[in-house]
């Protein structure tokens, strides 16, 4: 069975207390294709080449190291806008098999922070409660998916 990304994703209402005390990634992400998904990222030292299937709540992805030669490389044939972010790591009160990724974009998209939760099933995903600190469940709109994002003007 292909690896699976099952996960909700949520704008956010107010900044948890402490932030800087949780761990965190520095994210720079770029697409070579949105459909399907083709998307690069380095992640802090470490850099991968991403496919993802359609799909809002559940899809495919495959995930695949890069050098850092080969990351500059297709950086310069990636499309549209650069997505830099900060993701902290936070674990999900009452659900401690649960991190939530908390995305505060910087660059193009400053001010945006999102919160993503990946889950192990769909059910589970369904059965998820947010956080009080979470806002509008943005799931199924497709509004804010990174690849999306990446395409605007």
């Amino acid at each position: 069975m292909p690896p699976m990304e099952i996960e909700r994703k949520f704008t956010v209402k107010a900044l948890p207390e402490n932030l800087d005390s949780y761990p965190f990634h520095l994210i720079e992400q770029a697409y070579l294709n949105t459909d399907p998904v083709l998307r690069i990222r380095r992640q802090d030292d470490e850099y991968y080449l991403t496919y993802k299937s359609k799909g809002l709540l559940s899809r495919e992805e495959y995930n695949l190291p890069l050098t850092e030669t080969s990351y500059a490389h297709l950086l310069s044939k990636a499309d549209g806008n650069v997505l830099t972010k900060t993701r902290y790591l936070l674990p999900c009160p009452g659900r401690e098999h649960l991190t939530i990724e908390l995305d505060v974009f910087q660059g193009k998209f400053d001010g945006l922070i999102l919160a993503e939760v990946e889950f192990e099933t769909e059910d589970e995903a369904r059965a998820f409660t947010p956080p009080e600190w979470f806002g509008e469940d943005v799931t199924f709109s497709g509004k804010y998916q990174n690849s999306r994002l990446s395409r605007l003007p």
